[in-house]
Protein backbone atom coordinates (compact mmCIF):
# COMPACT_ATOMS: atom_id res chain seq x y z
CA UNK A 1 0.00 0.00 0.00
CA UNK A 2 1.10 3.55 -0.69
CA UNK A 3 2.28 5.38 2.42
CA UNK A 4 0.47 8.52 3.43
CA UNK A 5 1.99 11.65 4.90
CA UNK A 6 0.69 10.75 8.37
CA UNK A 7 2.63 7.47 8.22
CA UNK A 8 6.04 9.16 7.98
CA UNK A 9 5.59 12.68 9.38
CA UNK A 10 7.41 13.82 12.50
CA UNK A 11 5.43 14.74 15.61
CA UNK A 12 5.02 16.75 17.71
CA UNK A 13 5.58 19.96 15.79
CA UNK A 14 7.85 22.68 17.20
CA UNK A 15 6.14 25.99 16.43
CA UNK A 16 6.66 29.66 17.30
CA UNK A 17 4.25 32.54 17.64
CA UNK A 18 4.41 35.35 15.11
CA UNK A 19 5.77 37.72 17.78
CA UNK A 20 8.61 35.36 18.79
CA UNK A 21 11.91 37.23 19.01
CA UNK A 22 15.02 36.42 16.99
CA UNK A 23 16.90 35.24 20.08
CA UNK A 24 13.96 33.10 21.19
CA UNK A 25 13.89 31.39 17.80
CA UNK A 26 17.63 30.74 17.79
CA UNK A 27 17.42 29.21 21.25
CA UNK A 28 14.43 27.04 20.36
CA UNK A 29 16.05 25.93 17.10
CA UNK A 30 19.20 24.87 18.94
CA UNK A 31 17.44 23.20 21.88
CA UNK A 32 14.87 21.38 19.71
CA UNK A 33 17.41 20.27 17.07
CA UNK A 34 15.24 21.52 14.20
CA UNK A 35 16.18 23.64 11.21
CA UNK A 36 12.82 25.36 10.75
CA UNK A 37 9.45 25.77 12.37
CA UNK A 38 5.94 26.83 11.41
CA UNK A 39 4.80 30.22 12.61
CA UNK A 40 1.32 30.25 14.14
CA UNK A 41 -1.10 33.04 14.93
CA UNK A 42 -2.97 33.59 18.19
CA UNK A 43 -5.41 30.82 17.24
CA UNK A 44 -2.67 28.30 16.55
CA UNK A 45 -3.11 28.31 12.76
CA UNK A 46 -0.06 28.27 10.48
CA UNK A 47 0.66 31.58 8.78
CA UNK A 48 4.24 31.01 7.63
CA UNK A 49 7.51 29.15 8.09
CA UNK A 50 10.86 30.37 9.46
CA UNK A 51 13.96 28.40 8.51
CA UNK A 52 17.59 28.65 9.56
CA UNK A 53 18.28 30.03 6.07
CA UNK A 54 15.94 32.96 6.79
CA UNK A 55 17.77 33.64 10.04
CA UNK A 56 21.26 33.34 8.58
CA UNK A 57 20.53 36.46 6.52
CA UNK A 58 21.18 38.58 9.59
CA UNK A 59 24.74 37.31 10.07
CA UNK A 60 25.48 37.30 6.33
CA UNK A 61 24.13 40.82 5.87
CA UNK A 62 26.49 42.16 8.51
CA UNK A 63 29.41 40.93 6.40
CA UNK A 64 28.31 42.87 3.29
CA UNK A 65 25.81 45.59 4.21
CA UNK A 66 24.14 47.56 1.44
CA UNK A 67 25.17 45.23 -1.38
CA UNK A 68 22.17 44.31 -3.56
CA UNK A 69 23.04 42.40 -6.72
CA UNK A 70 19.43 41.36 -7.27
CA UNK A 71 15.88 41.67 -6.03
CA UNK A 72 16.43 38.45 -4.10
CA UNK A 73 19.44 40.01 -2.36
CA UNK A 74 17.31 43.03 -1.44
CA UNK A 75 14.62 40.77 0.04
CA UNK A 76 17.31 38.95 2.01
CA UNK A 77 18.49 42.31 3.32
CA UNK A 78 14.96 43.15 4.41
CA UNK A 79 14.74 39.85 6.26
CA UNK A 80 18.10 40.54 7.88
CA UNK A 81 16.54 43.57 9.51
CA UNK A 82 13.75 41.46 10.99
CA UNK A 83 13.50 40.86 14.71
CA UNK A 84 10.39 38.66 15.00
CA UNK A 85 9.04 35.51 13.38
CA UNK A 86 6.52 37.59 11.45
CA UNK A 87 9.38 39.65 9.97
CA UNK A 88 11.42 36.65 8.91
CA UNK A 89 8.87 34.04 7.88
CA UNK A 90 8.05 32.92 4.38
CA UNK A 91 4.33 33.37 3.88
CA UNK A 92 1.92 31.91 3.01
CA UNK A 93 3.20 28.54 4.21
CA UNK A 94 3.15 25.60 1.80
CA UNK A 95 1.36 22.82 3.68
CA UNK A 96 -0.03 19.36 3.06
CA UNK A 97 -2.76 17.19 4.59
CA UNK A 98 -2.07 14.01 6.58
CA UNK A 99 -3.95 11.73 4.19
CA UNK A 100 -2.07 12.82 1.07
CA UNK A 101 0.31 10.28 -0.52
CA UNK A 102 3.98 10.64 0.35
CA UNK A 103 4.66 10.85 -3.40
CA UNK A 104 2.59 14.05 -3.53
CA UNK A 105 4.67 15.52 -0.71
CA UNK A 106 7.84 14.67 -2.63
CA UNK A 107 6.54 16.36 -5.79
CA UNK A 108 5.49 19.45 -3.84
CA UNK A 109 8.91 19.75 -2.20
CA UNK A 110 10.64 19.32 -5.54
CA UNK A 111 8.42 21.76 -7.43
CA UNK A 112 8.50 24.43 -4.73
CA UNK A 113 12.16 23.78 -3.87
CA UNK A 114 11.55 23.44 -0.16
CA UNK A 115 12.99 21.01 2.37
CA UNK A 116 9.96 20.41 4.56
CA UNK A 117 6.18 20.71 4.70
CA UNK A 118 4.04 21.43 7.73
CA UNK A 119 1.18 18.94 7.95
CA UNK A 120 -2.14 20.54 8.85
CA UNK A 121 -5.58 19.28 9.79
CA UNK A 122 -8.84 20.49 8.29
CA UNK A 123 -8.81 23.64 10.44
CA UNK A 124 -5.29 24.68 9.44
CA UNK A 125 -3.64 23.68 12.72
CA UNK A 126 -0.25 21.91 12.58
CA UNK A 127 -0.25 18.21 13.49
CA UNK A 128 3.16 17.20 12.12
CA UNK A 129 5.95 18.05 9.72
CA UNK A 130 7.36 16.02 6.84
CA UNK A 131 10.94 16.50 5.65
CA UNK A 132 12.95 15.19 2.73
CA UNK A 133 14.40 12.40 4.86
CA UNK A 134 10.88 11.40 5.93
CA UNK A 135 9.89 11.13 2.28
CA UNK A 136 12.98 9.05 1.46
CA UNK A 137 12.17 6.64 4.31
CA UNK A 138 9.79 4.76 1.98
CA UNK A 139 12.90 3.33 0.30
CA UNK A 140 13.75 1.50 3.52
CA UNK A 141 11.13 -1.20 2.91
CA UNK A 142 12.68 -4.69 3.34
CA UNK A 143 13.48 -6.56 0.14
CA UNK A 144 11.16 -9.38 1.19
CA UNK A 145 8.25 -6.99 1.55
CA UNK A 146 8.90 -5.48 -1.86
CA UNK A 147 9.14 -8.92 -3.49
CA UNK A 148 5.87 -9.98 -1.86
CA UNK A 149 4.14 -6.88 -3.26
CA UNK A 150 5.65 -7.44 -6.70
CA UNK A 151 4.40 -11.03 -6.77
CA UNK A 152 0.96 -10.42 -5.26
CA UNK A 153 0.05 -7.05 -6.72
CA UNK A 154 1.74 -7.14 -10.12
CA UNK A 155 3.03 -10.48 -11.42
CA UNK A 156 0.05 -12.63 -10.46
CA UNK A 157 -2.26 -10.05 -11.93
CA UNK A 158 -0.37 -9.98 -15.22
CA UNK A 159 -0.15 -12.40 -18.11
CA UNK A 160 3.25 -13.95 -17.46
CA UNK A 161 3.95 -17.46 -18.69
CA UNK A 162 7.05 -19.55 -18.09
CA UNK A 163 7.75 -17.42 -15.03
CA UNK A 164 8.80 -19.00 -11.76
CA UNK A 165 8.87 -17.44 -8.28
CA UNK A 166 12.63 -17.02 -8.80
CA UNK A 167 11.78 -14.74 -11.72
CA UNK A 168 11.51 -11.84 -9.27
CA UNK A 169 14.68 -11.00 -7.35
CA UNK A 170 14.94 -7.98 -5.05
CA UNK A 171 18.25 -6.76 -3.64
CA UNK A 172 18.71 -3.38 -1.95
CA UNK A 173 15.40 -2.25 -3.41
CA UNK A 174 16.46 -3.14 -6.96
CA UNK A 175 13.96 -5.48 -8.64
CA UNK A 176 15.19 -7.84 -11.37
CA UNK A 177 12.47 -9.40 -13.56
CA UNK A 178 12.94 -12.54 -15.67
CA UNK A 179 10.51 -14.76 -17.62
CA UNK A 180 8.52 -14.36 -20.82
CA UNK A 181 5.46 -12.09 -20.93
CA UNK A 182 2.50 -13.10 -23.06
CA UNK A 183 3.13 -10.05 -25.25
CA UNK A 184 5.84 -7.42 -25.45
CA UNK A 185 3.33 -4.78 -24.31
CA UNK A 186 2.39 -6.88 -21.29
CA UNK A 187 6.07 -7.03 -20.39
CA UNK A 188 6.55 -3.28 -20.70
CA UNK A 189 3.41 -2.67 -18.64
CA UNK A 190 4.69 -5.06 -15.98
CA UNK A 191 7.99 -3.22 -15.71
CA UNK A 192 6.24 0.14 -15.36
CA UNK A 193 3.88 -1.15 -12.68
CA UNK A 194 6.75 -2.58 -10.66
CA UNK A 195 8.74 0.63 -11.11
CA UNK A 196 5.95 2.58 -9.40
CA UNK A 197 5.64 0.30 -6.38
CA UNK A 198 6.62 2.03 -3.17
CA UNK A 199 10.16 1.30 -2.05
CA UNK A 200 11.42 0.19 -5.47
CA UNK A 201 14.72 1.93 -6.26
CA UNK A 202 14.83 0.76 -9.89
CA UNK A 203 13.83 -2.18 -12.11
CA UNK A 204 16.20 -4.32 -14.15
CA UNK A 205 14.25 -5.59 -17.10
CA UNK A 206 15.57 -9.02 -18.05
CA UNK A 207 12.30 -10.30 -19.50
CA UNK A 208 12.43 -12.30 -22.71
CA UNK A 209 10.54 -10.46 -25.42
CA UNK A 210 9.56 -11.62 -28.90
CA UNK A 211 12.60 -12.46 -30.97
CA UNK A 212 14.81 -13.13 -27.96
CA UNK A 213 15.93 -16.57 -26.88
CA UNK A 214 14.45 -17.92 -23.69
CA UNK A 215 17.13 -19.42 -21.39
Amino acid sequence: MRSKVKDVMTTPVVTVRENASFREMVTKMRDSLVSAFPVVDNWGKIIGVVSEADMLNKEADQASPGTFASLLAFRDHEKAAGVTAADLMTSPAVTIGPDEPVADAARLMRDRRIKRLPVTNATGHPIGIISRIDVLSVFCHPDGTIRHEVMDEVVRGSYLVRSEPSGVVVHNGIVTLTGRPETDQAGHDLVERVRHLEGVVTVRDQLSYAGTKVP
